[in-house]
């Protein structure tokens, strides 16, 4: 499975907001990501970085 788990950046710390995310999308100035399961969310900020071999997205406030 190639699944990876996303985290917001918040004040220098990383805090698990979705896991098993399947799709990441850009809408201008947010992001919406939902896992395999069907579970959405939309959060303010930017994609900092994104490990596929650490299955780790982690987005900016």
């Amino acid at each position: 499975m190639c699944e990876a788990n996303a985290y917001l950046l918040r004040e220098g710390k990383e805090e698990l907001i979705l896991e098993s995310v399947d799709k990441v999308e850009n809408e201008g100035g947010q992001i919406r990501i939902e896992s395999i399961f069907g579970e959405q969310k939309v959060v303010k900020g930017k994609i900092r970085s994104m490990s596929l071999l650490n299955h780790k997205i982690v987005i900016e406030e």
